[in-house]
């Protein structure tokens, strides 16, 4: 009886969704909408968590340190020196690049948007 009731029930807006399998129910759609949920919120705590750690590292490099000189960890090891940013994100100058490996996002977006790789250089 519980079920049935639960199946007459309106729900809010922001849950009336459109089925894509109709006869499947509420439930199907609920359980995938409650995982799309936690991958959203578990991207989004590990970009947070990179966002963060790159202005610290930032704040450390502006006051002449390696953030593992003021932690006390490891120094980086010997054959991998950490190079200086030549890139900086416009509006957020804690995000930087230094040249090497993958392009980050912000400069790809501002290639996109018609910027220059001279845009983002640190030392015009």
């Amino acid at each position: 009886m519980a079920a049935h009731h639960l199946e007459q029930a309106k729900l809010p807006a922001f849950l009336d969704v459109s089925l894509p399998f109709p006869g499947l129910g509420a439930g199907v759609e609920l359980k995938q909408l409650q995982k799309d949920v936690a991958k959203a919120i578990d991207q989004f705590e590990v970009k947070r968590r990179k966002e963060a750690l790159e202005a610290v590292e930032a704040l450390a490099r502006e006051k002449g340190f390696s953030l593992g000189e003021l932690t006390g960890s490891s120094a980086p090891k010997k054959g991998k020196s950490l190079l200086p940013p030549k890139y900086a994100h416009p509006e957020n100058p804690s995000l930087t690049w230094s040249g090497r490996g993958r392009q980050p996002a912000w400069i790809k977006e501002g290639l996109e948007k018609g910027k220059s790789m001279e845009d983002f250089l640190i030392d015009k």
